[in-house]
């Protein structure tokens, strides 16, 4: 699947810390002036500068994505390869059933739901997050803090103490693209992000003392289908006979002739924002503007993740 290029949907974001955010470097410097635990730093826009790494990011992301299927799905492989799943992040041998399949479809329709999209050692990502950098107009707040270890038995000082580097305050700015999706795989981001900013789980060093939580503010989304064109009030799809009132949000199955990954072929929505051309006037988009907009997006989107878990039909 990752051959053709049939949707497309990338979110721009903020991430506002709340209190204390670190992401730490992994190395200590030679440096006797610096932190213990140092801000992960990277040459940005002509200086240097902490920033929040797109690893980082899609790691959490994945990491509560997985939690959510499997509290409404199973966390084991079903026989039915249909139903809802997620692997056990502890067992490293999860995916070594996949070793005895060579056919990439029929890899893809084995997989867990959050390996399709996030990918495994068999099968491609389908979704991209970039490094999150700080934003001008929202300057950052760095400020050093002290800790210490505590010996459980004894209850003394085990190790330190110790200082880290932390971001109390500022705006780091983010994109997240997601390809050839169904709406299901949508609407799970949304669920994701939703849950970062009611603060459900954190980003980075010590969460459970209190650090990594963040305010998700959503500026905007936009959904490309770069083999569309329009004609009058339809999205025609290029070499078929195929076509969409422009007022449809489409999921990657609407867009297939031959279904060999199982996408739904029903994939699409009613929306109130309304289609036009890409610049160069070749493709189709649709654009979201403002945290409101973009949670409409996701809310139109969740019905056929409810349809997926086989409640409520889309």
């Amino acid at each position: 699947m990752h051959k053709r290029f049939v949707n497309h949907c990338t979110i721009d974001l903020s991430i506002l810390p709340l209190g204390p955010l670190l992401i730490k470097s992994g190395k200590e410097g030679a440096d006797p002036t610096k932190p213990d635990m140092e801000f992960v730093e990277t040459y940005h826009q002509g200086g240097r500068t902490v920033y929040l790494p797109g690893s980082s990011l899609k790691g959490a992301i994945r990491a509560h994505a997985e939690r959510i299927v499997r509290t409404v799905g199973e966390d084991k492989r079903p026989q039915n390869p249909d139903k809802l799943w997620a692997n056990d992040p502890l067992d490293l041998n999860a995916n070594k059933y996949l070793d005895n399949i060579t056919n990439p479809a029929e890899i893809y329709r084995h997989s867990s739901f959050t390996d399709r999209l996030f990918g495994n050692t068999a099968i491609a990502s389908r979704l991209r997050i970039e490094d999150a950098y700080p934003t001008k107009e929202h300057p950052l707040k760095l400020e050093e803090r002290n800790g210490v270890a505590i010996d459980r038995v004894f209850g003394s000082v085990a190790v330190g103490p110790f200082n880290y580097q932390v971001c109390t305050a500022g705006e780091f700015r983010t994109k997240i693209h997601l390809k050839n999706f169904t709406l299901a795989q949508l609407a799970l981001i949304g669920l994701v992000l939703r849950d970062l900013d009611d603060g459900w789980f954190g980003l980075g060093f010590a969460k459970s003392r209190g650090l990594g939580t963040v305010d998700v503010k959503l500026n905007s989304a936009v959904v490309s289908y770069p083999g569309c064109i329009l004609e009058g009030d339809r999205i025609c799809l290029l070499g078929s006979d195929k076509s969409w009132e422009r007022t449809q949000l489409l999921g990657a199955g609407v867009f297939l002739t031959e279904n060999p990954y199982h996408f739904p072929t029903d994939d699409e929505v009613e929306i109130s924002v309304i289609s036009e051309l890409m610049e160069l006037g070749f493709g189709v988009k649709q654009t979201w503007t403002g945290s409101e907009q973009v949670k409409d997006l996701f809310t139109k989107s969740v019905p056929k993740w409810r349809k997926l878990l086989g409640g409520v039909a889309a």
